[in-house]
């Protein structure tokens, strides 16, 4: 997406000066372009849901992606800040009690019969936005907790608008649902160490490096220490008993849920297993699931699917 040419178009002021909004079919066409523009988890989950559920998967989507890049495309922390506090608004005023303001933007124009459809609460929506927000004036973690709580904000919520729109977001696969969003996120941490730190951002907290011995200038240092690839691994073991917790949902739910969920599943731990095959030094090379790897692994999940509902 590019945002410059995208806040030309529906930025605050190019929506103040629209003479009215698009229609809900250009709306739902515009998140459908915005989502099949992007080769990511969320779109490759869409790709595997019911048709009837495309539209709806794709307005959040466009939420998200927007939400994204207001985050980390603009440039500066300022606009960033400002940007985000102007998509919070046009979030909250799609749960108005009526008479509310008509949005303008479409994706908040797609997202609003979604949200009524399935009944989804403002609070996982909302906390997205919050760690979007956190990202602009924290960038180093003190301890543990401190990082599992940016996770709840960062990761959990998808996982519950995929459940909400499966209507599957019980308080047990909640949970299940929870470990796998914190695991997949903290993956991503773990696998991309050394380009966080390019950005300044340390997502490995204080106090475990502190008994590591190690200091935030050993992230830098190639190929990494002996001390750093112990520490990666006791990451990597405890990130591993996340997505085992998670595991039983893979198997309680059915059909399209299932292989949605599946994906992030099985797609975290291949992350972690590529981390382990470059014997923990992700400072030399970063791993990542290739592309044959990623369809393998779609293939697998799909006919293992078809095979339990035999």
């Amino acid at each position: 997406m590019n945002l410059d040419q995208e806040l030309k178009n529906w930025g605050p002021d190019s929506l103040a000066i629209r003479n009215g909004p698009p229609s809900l079919q250009e709306s739902q066409l515009y998140c459908k372009k915005l989502s099949q523009s992007h080769y990511e988890n969320f779109v490759v989950v869409g790709l595997f849901t019911p048709y009837r559920l495309r539209p709806s998967f794709e307005a959040i989507y466009a939420y998200c992606r927007w939400a994204d890049d207001l985050a980390d495309e603009t440039g500066s922390t300022e606009t960033s800040t400002t940007l985000l506090d102007w998509w919070l608004h046009q979030l909250e005023s799609i749960y108005l009690e009526m008479p509310s303001p008509v949005p303008l933007h479409p994706v908040f124009i797609a997202l609003k019969p979604v949200v009524k459809q399935f009944n989804i609460p403002i609070k996982p929506l909302k906390d997205l936005l919050s760690a979007f927000q956190q990202d602009q004036v924290i960038t180093h973690y003190a301890t543990h907790q401190q990082l599992l709580d940016y996770c709840t904000r960062s990761a959990n919520p998808v996982g519950e608008l995929v459940l909400r729109l499966f209507d599957a977001s019980t308080d047990e696969n909640l949970a299940m649902s929870n470990a796998i969003c914190t695991g997949l996120q903290l993956a991503n941490f773990w696998q991309d160490v050394r380009r966080d730190l390019d950005k300044n951002r340390v997502y490995i907290p204080q106090e475990t490096l502190l008994r590591f011995a190690l200091e935030q200038s050993d992230l830098a240092r190639k190929p990494a220490s002996e001390s750093f690839k112990a520490m990666l691994a006791e990451q990597v073991a405890e990130t591993r008993l996340l997505f085992q917790t998670g595991l039983p949902l893979t198997l309680k739910l059915k059909g399209r849920a299932r292989i949605a969920i599946k994906l992030f599943h099985d797609g975290g731990v291949a992350t972690l297993d590529s981390i382990e095959k470059l014997g923990y030094d992700v400072l030399t090379s970063r791993p990542k699931v290739g592309k044959m790897k990623q369809l393998s692994l779609m293939i697998k999940i799909l006919l293992q699917s078809l095979a339990s509902s035999q």
